[in-house]
């Protein structure tokens, strides 16, 4: 049995050689992956509707400036496109956007309505809304809000997030943790500067919160970012020992296997930095429903791109595992 009670002990197992992790914390993950989810590969659909963002985030493709196509997609044009992924079967929808004051929250709310009563599980990634307008999201049907508090040290939030503040963002956190919905939260591994002992209390602090989900991936500069000056990409090796570290600590939680692989050209579908996730304790992919023109500009990370069900169902056999298309239960 692998404990990891402590920080020194996240330490420990961070800086252990890496064939010795493998066959000793990643080889755990999966049991405990195993016996808590019975090794489903959790799929769901995922709509970015709006690329459209007010922020000027250090690190992301989108930020407020970005020499980007921009598009923003209606509500109905959304359900339809909802409508495709319940004839593929699948059960559970993630909206994900940019913070986008042009886009009118009844629209949003119509569509987070429209697909519950379609029967999905709602999950959103919308940003920091007042708490009104979060509890208006609850109302309509939203059963996970996913907000990431991206770096767990407060100077360094503040640096590499200058349209807000750790303060702020932590709070909108707690609200939503206590609004009865899910939260999803989490970090971003290996980005330039980060230190080891960040990276130990962002995997603490995912800890504390008890998240449902950690939508984590290796850091990915996007072209023409003030962070992609200071560095590239963030280790793979780094962000799968960090899978299987929280995959002991928060057993229950659902972990992204959408990573890159060492060829930054094949996106986050790539089937070698997907299969590495899987195998550190990861379980869950992406059905992208945007067409490919808009696909391509929903830009958080350069080369953002995700494949339909039939990569999913490769992924679920090249792993042992079972591909699932229902709820989170």
């Amino acid at each position: 049995m692998v404990n990891l009670s402590t920080k020194q002990d996240i330490r420990e197992a961070l800086e252990m050689p890496y064939e010795e992790f493998q066959a000793t914390i990643m080889k755990e993950a999966l049991r405990v992956r195993k016996e808590t989810t019975g090794d489903k590969l959790f799929t769901m659909a995922m709509l970015g509707y709006t690329n459209h963002c007010k922020n000027q985030c250090l690190y992301c493709g989108m930020r407020a400036g970005s020499k980007i196509p921009r598009y923003r997609i209606m509500p109905d044009e959304a359900i339809a496109s909802a409508q495709n992924a319940k004839e593929m079967g699948l059960e559970r929808i993630f909206l994900i956007a940019g913070e986008d004051k042009g886009y009118k929250f009844e629209d949003l709310l119509k569509m987070v309505s429209e697909m519950t009563d379609m029967g999905f599980q709602v999950s959103v990634a919308v940003g920091e809304f007042e708490e009104d307008k979060v509890l208006a999201l609850r109302d309509a049907g939203v059963y996970e809000y996913v907000l990431k508090f991206e770096m767990s040290h407060e100077d360094t939030f503040n640096r590499l997030n200058p349209s807000t503040n750790f303060q702020k963002r932590m709070k909108a956190i707690e609200f939503i943790k206590n609004s009865g919905m899910k939260l999803a939260s989490g970090n971003i591994v290996d980005y330039p500067g980060q230190t080891r002992e960040e990276l130990i209390d962002d995997i603490m602090l995912m800890k504390e919160l008890d998240i449902s989900w950690a939508p984590v991936i290796p850091y990915s500069p996007a072209k023409g970012t003030p962070l992609a000056e200071e560095g590239g990409r963030g280790s793979l090796e780094l962000s799968c020992r960090q899978i299987a570290i929280t995959r002991l600590l928060l057993p229950n939680a659902r972990y992204t296997a959408q990573h890159p692989g060492p060829d930054m050209s094949k996106g986050v579908s790539d089937p070698e930095g997907n299969l590495m996730a899987l195998n550190a304790g990861a379980d869950t992919l992406f059905v992208d429903l945007l067409p490919a023109a808009q696909a391509q500009n929903f830009s958080v990370i350069d080369n953002r791109i995700v494949l339909g069900l039939d990569h999913a169902a490769k992924m679920a056999e090249l792993a042992g595992m079972e591909i699932y298309k229902g709820k989170a239960e």
